[in-house]
């Protein structure tokens, strides 16, 4: 999906060994909602990343002298993110196929796994063969190996691939899918947490995938590096320590809030913050776009209206991406998933809000500007003095129903990263294995949230009536 929506890609000058080596950083692109292979913890009331991957990441680092820094984000951007230099290595349970091998390079195997198919136990007499799931409708991770291997076995299935594999169980638990294809250390985790799941019988004809950590092309020396470190961790026989560690961790005691409440608050406070730098920044740049528009200037006019205009007529998701990527494959800039998220937001909003101050300064009588004009006053001075204070009265209320939008517009901003309450909501998912619960109190807090913020305009919008 990255791929097709990005055409920009950075092609590293020197191997990216040196450029690891040069930061003193190792980057690590991973989707932390893929226990027991990577995914967030609350220790001591501080949240940690845990998992396979996590410990073998950790290994890697070590080994080369560098730190570590963990880059999350939802697996089908991870490819991209490579591509455009945003991460130096994918760790993440990625298996290598034709396609990926074409864009990247894969270091050896370091896990073989099994590929299985989940059902809900009452099925598990009526599927118990490839042809049982014939026609039936079979949930996989997008652009996965599991998603290739659903549509070249399972004769004439009907493939549902989503992003993230939370919100496949849950299409399984809920009766959408008949099935759902995940490697068999995921599919065990799931299991343990959801009873009326079990394995099918059923074998695929190629279920022994191998996963690799995928790097950047032309970059031999990070390779050997990754396959030194990789033979090491398969001869000292590290690989067991890292899985029972791994299941240590995802099974801690205590309860679902003592765990997982301070995800939220996090994650609340992000969204407020990002939502208000939209709103804030993109109000003055739309200011700025709203007059332009208004210029007589044909040139200002057509520019403004060029930006409006397409913007406006782009989805969010696509601006947000294009920020991510471009920042770094066109500009070189290696901007932070927050940064790049607010960025997009304040050129979303920027749009909108200039067309609500465009229409707020047009809805003031003209009779208004006339008689002021008549008075003497130059332009500057009847837009200061006369147009615009009644403007803002126009203007104020439609601006915190903008403001009420991006705060759930900014929930989209969580593709790259960004760890607002939609993005925490997530990685609650995948570390609790609950599919539901996070959502339901992600769609309370957001409600709480704008609920909140519309009485409040309400009452602003009261006063400012009564002022008149």
């Amino acid at each position: 999906m990255i791929a097709t929506i990005t055409p920009f890609t950075a092609h590293a000058k020197t191997d990216q060994f040196d450029t690891i080596k040069k930061n003193g950083v190792l980057r690590v692109g991973l989707s932390a909602d893929y226990a027991p292979y990577e995914f967030e913890k609350t220790v001591n009331g501080k949240r940690e990343y845990a998992g396979i991957d996590i410990e073998l990441s950790k290994k890697l680092a070590k080994d080369l002298g560098v730190e570590l820094k963990i880059v999350n984000m939802q697996f089908d951007s991870l490819l991209g993110a490579l591509k455009t230099g945003k991460i130096d290595v994918i760790i993440s349970g990625m298996s290598p196929t034709p396609e990926r091998k074409k864009e990247v390079d894969f270091s050896d195997y370091y896990m073989h796994v099994q590929q299985r198919m989940i059902i809900q136990k009452k099925d598990a007499k009526k599927l118990k063969s490839i042809e049982d799931f014939k026609g039936k409708n079979i949930g996989v991770q997008k652009q996965t190996t599991q998603e290739e291997l659903a549509k070249t076995e399972i004769p004439d299935a009907n493939v549902t691939s989503l992003t993230r594999v939370p919100e496949i169980i849950m299409s399984l638990n809920t009766g959408k899918i008949d099935g759902v294809v995940l490697e068999g250390p995921v599919g065990e985790a799931y299991l343990s947490q959801n009873t009326n799941l079990a394995f099918s019988d059923m074998q695929f004809a190629d279920e022994n995938k191998g996963t690799a950590i995928a790097l950047p092309k032309d970059s031999p020396k990070l390779l050997d590096a990754l396959n030194k470190t990789i033979k090491e961790v398969e001869d000292k026989g590290l690989m067991k320590g890292y899985k029972d560690k791994a299941n240590e961790a995802m099974f801690d005691e205590g309860s679902f809030f003592s765990k997982y409440s301070s995800f939220f608050i996090q994650g609340i406070g992000a969204t407020i913050l990002i939502s208000l730098i939209g709103v804030v920044l993109g109000s003055i740049f739309g200011g700025v776009l709203a007059f332009m528009k208004l210029s007589k200037h044909i040139i200002l006019k057509t520019l403004s209206w060029i930006y409006i205009e397409f913007i406006r007529g782009t989805p969010l998701l696509v601006q947000v991406f294009l920020v991510y990527f471009g920042t770094t494959a066109v500009l070189g800039i290696d901007l932070s998933a927050f940064i790049c998220g607010a960025i997009a937001l304040v050129i979303n909003c920027a749009a909108y809000i200039a067309e609500i101050i465009r229409a707020g300064i047009n809805a003031v009588d003209k009779g208004q500007t006339e008689a002021a004009r008549s008075l003497g006053l130059s332009h500057a001075q009847t837009m200061n003095k006369v147009v615009m204070p009644q403007a803002i009265k126009n203007i104020l209320p439609a601006l915190g129903n903008e403001f009420v939008t991006v705060i759930k517009e900014s929930s989209i901003v969580s593709v790259i990263g960004v760890s607002e309450l939609m993005f925490n909501a997530q990685v609650v998912q995948g570390a609790s294995f609950d599919p539901f619960t996070p959502l339901l109190i992600a769609a309370v807090v957001y409600f709480i949230l704008t609920f909140a913020l519309s009485r409040v305009m309400n009452v602003f919008e009261r006063r400012m009536r009564v002022s008149d």
